[in-house]
């Protein structure tokens, strides 16, 4: 029986992460800081990984000396991973394209952040990796904790056998600030996923003095295009080895993923497709909207994009397709996802494979981490039975400058009655939100409940208001959004004896 714990979610990849590796290039950025201070205090301390050693953890003077450590340890044989998000992944981009280029087994893990654009914000949404989508990384994306640390060893595992590194990101603060109570992988389970084979071949690729290889030249005309394309069957192969290595993790685990994983009304007729924490959401909304005929696909491999397993896992049954990216992308007709989706349905109909084309809208929702609730995704199902559905909408804000938001019901919510919801307000750095970290990790890991903790910071941090959201209950709990009706209050009465008051019931 597997061991339970209640963790965060960036200590559950830094944990699968630092089992695997030998060499932890890190340059801290909110909100992956995390994951690298995990894997310097675990070496500090002494914690082996998987073969009995100690990594190595290295830190450098920026995200961009961390991509060179990296792409260097990799060129001496080394198995290497790093930790970053936003502008720190966007410093590591040169890199990228070389250690994909030379089809280096990697994974860099990256709890995905908002670029600085018209202004900074340190929240999670996916721009940072969808600017990262053109290097040749491939993508896996988590959408919870336990999947955040199932897939960190699924990267791990695939990138050997593939050769094509591996981004494996999660949403920043959703995902990785959340504490939720997971199976854990144990170091007998993540050392049968690993294939030594795999790491001698890899160690075989060094750059050795010994063994002389020439990588890194330069190319002109006469061969450069050729040597572009020759990379084309690792990438093809790439869909089917992550299955396959997904179906093994399976057989350990008991836990099944998909490359494209539908939920929902076999013979749906309307259809969401996203990845991320947004999908949880979409889950728990149609389980609990009395409405037949909606469903879901959570996109987990998103680079290399299979257009094969994405048609069959949509199904036949489905005439109208909102697609919703966590990003936005200026000046293009569509963002990311969405423009993968249409394309691979319209060849689907050009070569006649499918006799016709479902309708298909787009949206964009939860850009820095705004808010993405039950609420919002009905809205999109309720969108997509109109005659005529808005296309390239927005979820979660009230645009009126350009019109393009739906309208939607805060009303409506979907919060068990068998589940306690408790609000916590307090001060930056006054302790409320160290100690009910404290409080929900020990309710999961002391008693049979499950349990979620999320905590909301405001960036000016110390002095500045925090409101810690905890639930807990008998059954799994898939709620990436915040308490919008507590059971439990509670606050600082701020007087002169600092007390806490108490308000049940609210």
């Amino acid at each position: 029986m597997s061991e339970k714990r209640a963790l965060e979610g960036n200590e559950a990849v830094a944990r699968v992460a630092y089992a695997v590796s030998e060499i932890c290039s890190i340059y801290p950025i909110t909100p992956s800081s995390a994951m690298a201070e995990a894997a310097d205090i675990w070496a500090a301390n002494g914690k082996e990984n998987i073969w009995g050693h100690v990594p190595d953890i290295i830190e450098m003077q920026s995200e961009g000396g961390a991509a060179g450590t990296a792409h260097g340890a990799l060129q001496t044989g080394a198995l290497t991973t790093t930790f970053t998000a936003s502008q720190g992944l966007m410093l590591m981009l040169p890199n990228m394209y070389k250690i994909a280029g030379e089809l280096t087994s990697a994974v860099f893990h990256v709890a995905s952040r908002s670029l600085a654009a018209q202004a900074l914000s340190i929240f999670g949404d996916h721009q940072d990796v969808m600017a990262a989508r053109t290097t040749g990384f491939g993508q896996l994306a988590s959408s919870s904790v336990q999947a955040a640390q199932d897939l960190a060893l699924v990267a791990h595992a695939a990138t050997l056998e593939s050769r094509i590194p591996f981004i494996h990101f999660f949403d920043g603060f959703r995902t990785s600030h959340e504490v939720s109570k997971i199976d854990l992988v144990s170091y007998d389970q993540i050392r049968d996923m690993v294939d030594d084979d795999l790491i001698y071949e890899h160690r075989r690729r060094a750059l050795n003095p010994d063994n002389p290889f020439i990588r890194g030249t330069a190319q002109n005309p006469d061969v450069y295009f050729q040597g572009r394309e020759s990379v084309n069957s690792f990438y093809q192969k790439t869909p089917g080895i992550v299955q396959a290595t997904m179906d093994k993790l399976a057989q350990f685990t008991g836990r099944q993923y998909k490359l494209f994983d539908y939920y929902g009304d076999p013979n749906a007729d309307r259809v969401i497709i996203l990845m991320g924490s947004g999908a949880e959401t979409v889950m728990q909304t149609i389980d609990a909207l009395p409405t037949k005929g909606i469903g879901m696909i959570n996109v987990r491999l998103y680079r290399p994009f299979s257009n094969e397993h994405l048609l069959s896992a949509i199904p036949r049954s489905a005439t109208k397709i909102a697609v919703l990216d966590r990003t936005k992308e200026i000046g293009a007709s569509g963002e990311p996802l969405y423009q993968d989706v249409i394309t691979a349905l319209a060849e689907a109909v050009g070569t006649g494979s499918a006799a016709t084309m479902p309708r298909v809208i787009g949206g964009r929702y939860g850009l820095s981490s705004k808010e993405f609730t039950p609420a919002m995704v009905k809205s999109v199902y309720d969108e997509l039975d109109k005659a005529k559905p808005k296309n390239h909408f927005t979820l979660g804000i009230n645009d009126d400058v350009t019109h393009t938001s739906l309208d939607f019901d805060p009303s409506f919510q979907i919060e068990g009655k068998n589940v306690t919801r408790a609000l916590f307000f307090g001060l930056g750095s006054d302790g409320t939100v160290g100690a009910n970290k404290n409080s929900i990790k020990i309710i999961g890991e002391n008693t049979d409940l499950h349990c979620q903790g999320y905590f909301v910071y405001d960036s000016k941090k110390s002095g500045s208001r925090t409101v810690s959201h905890l639930r807990f209950g008998p059954e799994p709990i898939h709620a990436p959004y915040l308490i919008q009706s507590a059971n439990f209050i509670a606050c600082h009465k701020f007087n002169q004896v600092n007390k806490i008051e108490v308000l049940k019931d609210a």
